[in-house]
């Protein structure tokens, strides 16, 4: 049941590499992109239509799964894995973003934070050892520490204080965990500011853990920004752990990630804006409710080789999204993870023949980037 991690070739001109994680679910070639089943599902999108698209591993959400159905109904079952029918890996998050960010009237404590459950409003208390505990009910390969997400923008002081929380919440989640089927991921913390971006690494790495994740970017904060606190927290970071950029999905971001030594990030967003009517190619984002593809009967991408762009036109989809039928959804979620997964595909290329950079440039061209 053991965790290895393999890089296999690095970039000469940046960071960017090409590894593999080995875990008792599967191999996993980084960099990879993970689609979200927040709640044990990729909304809309069966396990079948995932491995068609050919997904690696998905995500899942300690905080929504331990509301409902509860962790222990999915032990019950014999695990997350048994329990969706997933045979790929799996990671789950803590919980912590969830609490900070979804709740209200929460109060953070050093032994947890109380808060009120969104579904009912009864009163639930999550600290770094029932995370844990939860993640291991879940069974999931991968699960993340639990850490304390802080607002953008905030004070020094306070990015401070809670970075410090973080490190004594790393500890007690070390100190937690049972199974050794099951990788623990540590989250560097640290805010906008480069010396606590630096601390928050180099103490996170100190644990000698099977990978580490960066949070707490990708929340509002100018793309300079977020490079360079991601330069920052990969400068510290060890060469022979897997690195997770939490919450990223755009093309762009995914780039910069990649750039700066990222091997694998995660978002909601493919799944999202396909409920919106919109869908990504290489030329840019289109929203298929625009009047101008009524009669648009070309695919969303004529090289595409998802189910939606196989079969059916522009046309269509829009028909069926402006009429509300949940087919428009599920056919441009099919089309947006897919680009997502190729395009992290067309990376791990475009690093193994060296040349990364002028592939990213092609793309920002294509995409709209560099306008």
């Amino acid at each position: 049941m053991s965790f290895e991690f393999e890089v296999l070739k690095k970039d000469d001109r940046t960071k960017a590499r090409v590894g593999v994680l080995k875990t008792p679910h599967g191999d996993i070639p980084t960099p990879i992109f993970m689609p979200v089943g927040t709640r044990a599902t990729v909304k809309t999108l069966s396990n079948n239509e995932l491995l068609d698209l050919n997904t690696k591993i998905i995500l899942s959400n300690t905080y929504h799964l331990f509301l409902r159905p509860g962790d222990e109904l999915i032990k019950k079952a014999g695990g997350l894995h048994k329990f969706m029918n997933w045979k790929l890996p799996i990671l789950t998050d803590s919980g912590g973003f969830q609490v900070f960010s979804l709740t209200e009237n929460r109060q953070i404590t050093e032994e947890g934070v109380h808060f009120r459950s969104h579904i009912d409003g009864s009163k639930v208390f999550l600290s770094p050892e029932k995370s844990i505990s939860v993640q291991e009910n879940l069974g999931s390969d991968i699960m993340m520490a639990f850490d304390e997400c802080a607002p953008y923008p905030a004070d020094y002081d306070y990015i401070k204080h809670s970075m410090d929380r973080t490190l004594r919440w790393l500890e007690r989640c070390v100190n937690a965990k049972t199974r050794d089927d099951q990788a623990l991921f540590g989250i560097v913390q640290g805010g906008m500011y480069k010396d606590l971006r630096k601390l928050s690494a180099i103490e996170t790495c100190k644990f000698d853990l099977k990978g580490y994740a960066v949070g707490g970017l990708s929340v509002g904060e100018p793309i300079e920004v977020l490079k360079e606190m991601l330069d920052t927290c990969t400068d510290y970071m060890p060469e022979d752990k897997p690195r997770y950029h939490m919450g990223v999905g755009s093309p762009d971001y995914l780039f910069e990630s990649v750039e700066r030594g990222i091997d694998m990030a995660d978002c909601v967003l493919p799944t999202r804006i396909a409920r919106n009517g919109a869908a990504f190619t290489k030329y840019g984002r289109i929203n298929l409710k625009n009047a101008k593809f009524t009669e648009d009967f070309t695919p969303i991408e004529e090289d595409c080789d998802c189910y939606a762009c196989r079969n059916h036109t522009k046309a269509y989809i829009r028909h069926l999204v402006m009429n509300g039928e949940i087919l428009g959804g599920r056919l441009l979620s099919l089309h947006n993870v897919r680009f997502l997964l190729k395009l992290m595909e067309n990376i791990r290329k475009s690093v193994i023949d060296g040349n990364f950079l002028e592939y990213k440039e092609e793309f920002y061209k294509n995409y709209g980037y560099l306008d």
